[in-house]
């Protein structure tokens, strides 16, 4: 009975690291857009990855709006690599109509997210909602 209440345990607490959520994970504010819109994304997981969809827009004065956008996933593929740091995904611009290559930085409450072309790289820092 001991032996199996210990191996129970132990299961438990390792196993506890695997379902941990990741920093990343979460609503972010993206910063107002060519129109003052701003837009909340989504992070979690989608498979062993990362992804971020848009779930909601606001308007300048703060009102919610709809736009083909909301529900649109706006990265994919992104790899954890450690301190802070996701690599290797894809991003959708929707001011561009395209993807680009991708990667992110946590720190704290913001996010610095980049699209990239080769080495020239272009991004936004967004801000922890929730």
């Amino acid at each position: 009975m001991k032996t199996t209440l210990f191996s129970l345990i132990a299961v438990v607490v390792l196993a506890a690291p695997a379902f941990a959520k990741d920093p990343v994970e979460g609503v972010w504010q993206a910063p107002p857009d060519a129109k003052g819109q701003i837009g909340h994304i989504e992070i979690k997981p989608c498979g062993a990855m990362m992804c971020g969809t848009i779930i909601k827009a606001y308007a300048p004065n703060g009102q919610e709006v709809v736009t083909p956008n909301v529900g649109k996933r706006l990265f994919w593929d992104m790899s954890v690599q450690g301190g802070g740091n996701y690599g290797d995904g894809r991003v959708y611009v929707p001011a561009h109509r395209k993807e680009y290559d991708a990667k992110m930085k946590l720190s704290g409450n913001n996010l610095k997210v980049k699209g990239c072309v080769g080495p020239v790289c272009q991004g936004q820092i967004w801000k922890r909602v929730k």
